[in-house]
């Protein structure tokens, strides 16, 4: 269905969601974010896809919130903004189909923390991140969830107190971003990527991306036990055996999905 502030295609196996907001530096405003939930639905049910990219047009990748959105409202208003952001950046973990952010230039607040929420993400050396929200009296604090878990407490403490830019280099060093590459080959690095993903089982890669959200956060010892009944079960899967098959019989397998 047509969108009005992002845009969706296909390129045979992998999706692409673009943010298309570039004369509000794709500001993540209520409007966007519904849009986005519903085409992570969509794109969630398609099978025929195995991978998600998300880009933006324009300069930059997202510079947060939209703060028209935020002057003079009702905490009730605020709660509606920050439960949909909240479940917008659930909705990215929870889809079975692996997303790569593809950032091309500044990623501030909480488009700070939709990079950091994404499963991997491939940025252009012009690109920035920051939590300047402190700058403004307002603590980047559902950012700092996402945050946190992708680079670690006293890092993301700088970021947030102090509202500072990192550089696209300083963000891989600390793990935000998997990799830094020429404005020039971002997007075929990052399709290169998820090509790579959409290689193998479906079934597997979504399996894997909930396993791995599921046991990220658990002690080890429920980490383990967790982990284990989801690959005795994973061993049962169709995908599984043909692949071990093709493994010993040193032939690529062909996977069905199941």
């Amino acid at each position: 269905m047509p969108y009005d502030s992002l845009l969706y295609s296909t390129d045979g196996p992998i999706g692409i969601l673009t943010l298309n907001r570039a004369s509000r530096r794709n500001a993540l405003s209520l409007g966007l974010m519904l849009e986005m939930l519903d085409c992570l639905g969509s794109v969630s049910a398609d099978t025929s896809v195995r991978a998600l990219i998300l880009r933006a047009n324009g300069p930059a990748f997202s510079a947060g919130h939209d703060l028209s959105e935020m002057i003079g409202r009702s905490v009730t208003t605020y709660r509606r903004l920050f439960d949909v952001c909240s479940e917008l950046m659930m909705k990215l973990q929870s889809i079975p189909q692996p997303v790569i952010a593809e950032v091309q230039g500044i990623a501030t607040a909480a488009g700070c923390q939709l990079v950091a929420t994404c499963d991997l993400a491939v940025a252009s050396e012009k690109a920035n991140f920051a939590t300047p929200g402190v700058k403004i009296g307002l603590v980047c604090s559902t950012p700092m969830v996402a945050l946190t878990r992708a680079i670690g407490r006293k890092r993301a403490m700088q970021m947030l107190l102090t509202g500072q830019p990192i550089s696209a280099t300083t963000a891989a060093d600390w793990g935000l971003i998997n990799t830094v590459v020429p404005t020039e080959a971002l997007s075929e690095t990052t399709m290169a990527l998820a090509r790579q993903i959409a290689n193998s089982s479906s079934l597997t890669v979504g399996l894997g991306k909930q396993a791995f959200y599921a046991q990220i956060d658990l002690e080890q010892p429920k980490a383990y036990a967790y982990a284990k009944e989801v690959m005795s079960m994973n061993s049962l899967a169709a995908d599984a055996q043909e692949g071990i098959n093709a493994f010993l019989e040193k032939r690529d397998p062909c996977w069905s999905g199941q």
